[in-house]
């Protein structure tokens, strides 16, 4: 399996000649994300997750493209384009689906909190093939999962360095990389690996950086 890495949350999977892709959103490059996409996973309804309009022009070009969403997230595209609304499925924690050649289990299923005045949306993450988690906006640890490579959101405003840190020591994937960085600058980013690296690899999790548009094999 081939993983890229763009700008903050979105991920490209691709495993003989399919293409996943994970939370398109308006801070990636949603462009070359989506290009041969067979199929999208997103996790919340948070447009740095979503990019809708990028979302349903894929969605528009390309009858045999897939869909899965959180519910609120599934009905709002349906919505959006009613003649493409049998492309479109809801995701639910717990919920296993294959899709574009990937096997894809659901987790969580509520975004962090951000703030006690702010409602809480639904969020799922998923593991695909048993081995890839993106968490999406939750660092929930997926229960009965062996997951050999974490994507870690890094920074959020809901998050600190601490829990992010015992995430991935919770989790204890052979590898992580990060996801969620469009917020920090450079230093910060830099501060905030350090920490989940040392401690990290303390646990037997080896962390790597990826720059936009980086490609590693799985």
């Amino acid at each position: 399996m081939l993983l890229t890495k763009y700008t903050h949350a979105c991920i490209r999977l691709e495993k003989e000649g399919r293409v996943l892709v994970i939370d398109p959103g308006t801070f990636s490059e949603t462009d070359r994300a989506l290009a041969g996409a067979d199929a999208i996973l997103i996790t919340h309804e948070h447009a740095d997750h979503i990019d809708q309009a990028a979302v349903l022009g894929a969605l528009a070009a390309s009858p045999a493209l897939a869909i899965h969403a959180p519910a609120g997230v599934a009905r709002t595209l349906r919505e959006a384009a009613p003649q493409s609304a049998g492309q479109v499925h809801d995701a639910s924690a717990g919920e296993t689906f294959a899709v574009a050649g990937f096997n894809v289990l659901g987790v969580g299923g509520q975004h962090a909190v951000i703030h006690p005045s702010i409602p809480v949306v639904a969020n799922v993450g998923f593991v695909v093939d048993g081995a890839v988690y993106h968490p999406g906006d939750s660092l929930i640890v997926p229960a009965g999962v062996q997951v050999d490579t974490l994507l870690v959101p890094v920074h959020a405003p809901w998050s600190k360095v601490a829990e992010v840190v015992d995430f991935v020591v919770s989790v204890r994937a052979r590898r992580a990389f990060q996801i969620h960085d469009a917020l920090l600058n450079q230093a910060g980013l830099s501060f905030t690996e350090s920490h989940i690296g040392r401690i990290g690899a303390e646990h037997g999790t080896e962390f790597r950086h990826l720059a936009p548009g980086e490609s590693v094999e799985l």
